[in-house]
């Protein structure tokens, strides 16, 4: 396995959440604190992604003083993890191999054997076999979130993956799961009991994701003339996000003749194996140069600011991190009608719901923005509005940390309860 190169030790890792160094043994006595609970995070791989944009952002607002964290990664890790505030939190790298690696499981016991976590947190079906790990090596309290559909199994039927969040079920102390629809989801396809979810939304820095207050672009020079409307997304470029869709419906738009292509402008951000076919379709049409797909981005935020609509195609979908990113931002957004999209866009009050893999009704749905400006304002501002009541990072944040405490703590439990 292997560690992030800054190796850290205990009385480092205590300066680095504003306490003092240990002191010797002799002079703890009666008067020593309690240590610091440490959550070990599990996941796939540290990189640019929803499910792990929301762990970096939980443990950079997750009071330092309360736990203490280590992120666990089946495979590897990228520069995503510089956006870890703390540098006290380790990252570890399991190096999963590529089909059944049976290695792994003994590789993951005797790191949290070495690391004796008081809290193991998966998350979605990749990890979720780390859950036996942890029974194993004595983790006293584990949690399993569901951040969302899996590309080989857009809806959650996959009766193979049925059977085996089945199996593990009884592993797992507290499910997680990032929208009402994943909750259902959760009960009666997983037969999981009621008193064992705590449904969680995402938060958005609202700080990061603002609307623009001044005329600042990043798009390419001449790409979006004065007058210029551009609709945009975000995402990795899989067919579970379905841009192609979104690209069918933008040449659908530009088929109204010249003065659609003046004005209309496509920006994708966004990597994956999509890319070479969205590539192909635009440029079968002659519009390659209508449209900019530059993509995996770190000024997200810039990027958002240069558009002035969003769409989310996706074919299904937990709790969006871009809605949520695009509506602090405040743009109307396009959604469909799937999975946890109902649950974020109001439709007709911060945007609108079109179903899934239809261009013709995406294109008209887009349509009814491009021919009302000011509806294209209401509905942005309203969205902002939603971000700032409903789904703040401090919400989240408070949501989890009740979460932890909980399972630690069973008192708090009855006490959060009764709240």
């Amino acid at each position: 396995m292997t560690k992030t190169a800054r190796i850290v030790s205990k009385d480092a890792a205590a300066a680095a959440v504003g306490q003092n160094p240990a002191p010797d043994v002799a002079q703890l006595q009666d008067r020593s604190p309690a240590p610091i609970p440490l959550v070990a995070h599990l996941i796939y791989r540290l990189d640019v992604g929803g499910l792990e944009n929301g762990l970096v952002n939980l443990i950079n607002r997750l009071p330092a003083g309360r736990y203490r964290h280590a992120i666990i990664c089946l495979t590897g890790y990228t520069g995503f993890r510089q956006r870890l505030r703390n540098p006290a939190v380790e990252i570890y790298a399991l190096h999963k191999r590529a089909g059944q690696d049976w290695g792994l499981y003994r590789r993951l016991w005797r790191l949290l054997r070495q690391l004796k976590p008081d809290i193991l947190h998966t998350r979605n079906l990749a990890a979720l076999e780390g859950q036996l790990p942890g029974f194993l090596a004595g983790i006293r309290y584990r949690i399993h979130s569901e951040h969302g559909w899996d590309v080989f199994d857009v809806d959650g039927t996959n009766r193979r993956y049925i059977l085996l969040r089945r199996l593990f079920r009884p592993l797992v102390h507290t499910y997680i799961p990032l929208s009402k629809d994943l909750e259902r989801w959760l009960r009666e396809s997983i037969q999981v009991a009621g008193h064992k979810i705590v449904q969680i939304y995402n938060g958005v820095d609202t700080e990061r994701f603002h609307p623009a207050v001044e005329v600042h672009t990043v798009l390419p020079d001449g790409f979006a003339p004065p007058g210029a409307v551009v609709i945009g997304t975000v995402g990795r470029l899989q067919s579970v996000k379905d841009q192609f869709t979104l690209v069918q419906a933008f040449l659908c738009l530009l088929e109204q003749g010249p003065e659609a292509r003046a004005r209309l402008r496509l920006l994708i951000v966004g990597e994956g194996e999509l890319r070479p076919r969205l590539l192909e379709l635009l440029g079968a049409a002659n519009a390659l140069e209508l449209a900019w797909l530059p993509g995996a981005r770190d000024d997200v935020p810039e990027l958002m600011r240069c558009m002035d609509l969003f769409v989310l195609p996706s074919i299904n979908e937990g709790i969006s991190n871009t809605i949520l990113e695009a509506m602090a931002t405040g743009l109307p957004v396009i959604a469909t009608n799937v999975g946890g999209n109902p649950e974020l866009v109001v439709d007709g009050v911060t945007g609108c719901l079109a179903p899934p893999q239809n261009p013709a009704a995406l294109a008209a749905a887009i349509q009814g923005y491009l021919d009302d400006p000011e509806r294209r304002r209401r509905h942005g501002a309203a969205g902002r509005q939603r971000c700032e009541s409903q789904f703040s990072l401090e919400r989240m944040v408070k949501d989890y940390e009740v979460v932890y405490d909980a399972g630690l703590w069973p008192a708090k439990k009855d006490v959060a309860a009764s709240a």
